[in-house]
């Protein structure tokens, strides 16, 4: 089913947190931070860089004061969805929106770095029309997280802050074990850089 499952890259919030540590015009999402094969870019890089290569259906949503965000997703092969809310709802509704007639979407965050490849692949496998693939590290669920093709119409109504969460409770929520911290970890703060 892999063939026809977009990925759907959120990197549109503020990252308030992280520039009230870093200094106000530090964007998280460029921040050099040494991946978990040793190289060291950016921390959206790090991220495109993860995504296995039979996912080439990629829309990266974010805002057009990002230009450098922009520039970077395109050399990844992104497509760019602008949008003017910062808010993780309206972002996922546009990137959803953008390429509707897919059989699934796999929702990543812009500032988790340091997933595992296998472990997107566990969970991009696991996506299935009626169903939620959610991986799970020590018992607590993490991202990314795939939604299949009945999931568009709840997946495009979302708006503001609110993610997807709400829709867990309307499908068969599938569990994909990993052994992979990488799964929890996004760049809140820039302590958070360095992977432990």
């Amino acid at each position: 089913m892999s063939e026809s499952i977009g990925v759907v890259i959120l990197a549109a919030g503020q990252g308030s947190r992280f520039r009230q540590v870093a200094g106000e015009e530090k964007d998280k999402l460029l921040a050099d931070c040494t991946g978990r094969d040793g190289a060291v870019r950016s921390v959206v890089e790090q991220v495109l860089v993860s995504l296995p290569a039979t996912l080439d259906k990629r829309v990266l949503v974010t805002t057009a004061e990002r230009p450098q965000v922009i520039r970077m997703a395109k050399a990844y092969s992104c497509e760019i969805v602008l949008i003017e809310s910062t808010g993780m709802g309206d972002s996922i509704a546009a990137g959803v929106a953008a390429c509707a007639q897919l059989d699934g979407w796999l929702m990543v965050l812009g500032d988790m770095p340091f997933i595992l490849p296998s472990s997107i692949e566990h969970v991009v496998a696991q996506i299935a029309d009626d169903c939620i693939s959610v991986p799970v590290q020590d018992g607590e669920y993490g991202h990314p997280v795939g939604f299949g093709r009945s999931f568009a119409s709840g997946l495009m109504a979302l708006s503001g802050d609110r993610g997807a969460k709400p829709l867990f409770a309307q499908g068969r929520l599938v569990e994909v074990t990993v052994d992979d911290p990488g799964v929890l970890w996004d760049v809140d703060v820039p302590e958070a850089l360095i992977f432990r």
